[in-house]
């Protein structure tokens, strides 16, 4: 029997996939003026869903490039676009970041009370 139940390792998961989103989003929004770089991203959503739906409780994320240049240059990447899914992703792994905190709240206090 595992101590961690299965919520609070899909929640792990999902804020290792939002994670990853963020450091992509960012890093598309820091070649902005780069050449040729075209976007990458990670749809942590469809792929924790598909996981859980298989009967995992975790995910392996895999980024993807996606192609389509939107400048002379190549550079495939809109900042408009990238700066809406920043705030969008931070808001999502902030939302899964209190319900998993939350719910260590109630085992501590659980643990702490003698779970009386």
């Amino acid at each position: 029997m595992s101590l961690i139940d299965p919520t609070q390792q899909a929640l792990n998961s999902a804020i290792e996939g939002a994670a990853l989103r963020q450091q992509l989003l960012s890093a598309n929004l820091a070649n902005v003026n780069t050449p040729g770089y075209q976007r990458h991203d990670v749809d942590f959503h469809a792929t924790l869903r598909d996981a859980m739906a298989a009967g995992a409780t975790s995910a392996t994320y895999s980024p993807v490039v996606e192609r389509g240049a939107v400048s002379a240059d190549g550079n495939g990447i809109d900042v408009e676009r990238e700066s809406a899914e920043l705030a969008k992703n931070a808001l999502d792994q902030q939302a899964l970041v209190t319900v998993a905190r939350s719910r260590i709240d109630v085992l501590v206090q659980a643990i702490g009370s003698g779970g009386a």
